[in-house]
């Protein structure tokens, strides 16, 4: 018998097609689209990282895509802020569906207040300090003194309770009283975004005018659809009491779903889930077509059967996303995966040619 007989021969594979792992590499002086291609070398979710570049990227440069962007949890208190901002006016962005939450907070922001570096737990039981006493301070206690302080606390920032004072006169004198009439929650948040900009102006406020007052100037529509979910949507419903002002949500959707329904191609940028994200997807639902193109950003575990972790490929299943749909979900924080996906997309889309 030769030696031949005893070579192995792998089985017929059809699933075993793609390429090995390579072992990403980091120097210094990489773009941030050179670090986004090494890490699509690895596994897990480092190369879903690379593959969201790469869609997001095809999203950005192509013409023919109208972009819908969802925008949940604290993103403009923990600064993503203006990664959104310079996306609208760079005309990335051609609908939003935010949270009040990030409404507020912007806002806050754009006539003078700020958010600022805080602490997520007590300080620390063992100081570095040999001579110093531990404070014994549990995060009841941490919390309870922010409280007396009169700070609000998002995690590791904190938010001074006199910006809120600061937001609600501003609805108050430059915001609600131009719009004393029943009006959709679009033309609301337009006019949010006017006097965010005009109020910024006018101060001469060191910080940007922000997320809504880009999409005034830019002609984007901000949809809201959980509004009263947030100090905006409370103070709404406070000064409707004595006015004429109210909102019709469901004039929204006509709104979108023209928006969806002209568009020749369309992509959609998910970052959090809850509202923004079932909105986005679920506009589909309502026309003869779907997204021809997805990226998520979450940090939902889709096994629970929630809404937030739920996968694309589920979105797929309903008729949200086109069978042929380009799609990837990214795993993990998004105060680190948005400003990463971001750059790495505008970089190879000023590469890329349709």
């Amino acid at each position: 018998m030769s030696d031949d007989d005893h070579e192995y021969q792998p089985p017929n594979r059809e699933e075993f097609a793609e390429n090995p792992i390579g072992h990403a590499r980091v120097e210094a002086g990489m773009t941030v689209g050179e670090l986004a291609a090494e890490y699509g070398k690895a596994g897990i979710g480092a190369a879903n990282v690379n593959r969201a570049v790469d869609t997001y990227a095809e999203m950005l440069a192509r013409d023919d895509v109208t972009n819908f962007f969802g925008l949940a949890g604290a993103m403009v208190p923990t600064g993503m802020r203006q990664i959104v901002v310079d996306l609208i006016r760079d005309g990335h962005i051609d609908a939003l569906v935010t949270t009040g939450a990030n409404l507020t907070h912007d806002a806050i922001e754009a006539v003078g207040g700020k958010h600022h570096h805080g602490r997520a737990e007590p300080h620390d039981p063992h100081p570095s300090n040999e001579d110093a006493e531990p404070t014994g301070e549990t995060t009841r206690d941490h919390d309870e003194h922010l409280r007396d302080e009169e700070v609000d606390r998002i995690y590791n920032v904190y938010l001074p309770q006199e910006y809120f004072a600061l937001f609600e006169g501003h609805l108050r004198e430059n915001v609600f009283p131009n719009v004393e009439r029943t009006v959709s929650i679009q033309e609301f948040t337009a006019e949010l975004g006017r006097a965010n900009l005009e109020r910024n102006r006018e101060e001469g406020i060191e910080e940007d005018a922000g997320v809504a007052a880009a999409a005034y100037e830019n002609d984007v529509p901000i949809y809201c659809p959980a509004i009263q979910d947030s100090v905006l949507g409370i103070q709404a419903w406070i000064y409707s009491q004595t006015s004429e002002f109210t909102l019709d949500a469901l004039k929204d959707m006509t709104h979108l779903s023209d928006l969806a329904f002209e568009a020749e191609k369309a992509g959609a940028m998910v970052v959090g889930g809850g509202v923004p994200k079932n909105y986005v997807l679920q506009t589909m639902l309502t026309i003869p077509d779907a997204y021809d193109y997805a990226v998520q950003l979450t940090m939902d575990p889709d096994h629970t059967g929630g809404l937030s972790g739920a996968t694309l490929d589920e979105a797929r299943s309903w008729g949200k996303l086109e069978k042929s749909a380009k799609n990837v979900t990214v795993v993990g924080d998004a105060t680190v995966t948005l400003p990463l996906v971001a750059a790495g997309a505008r970089e190879r889309a000023e590469e890329l040619e349709f």
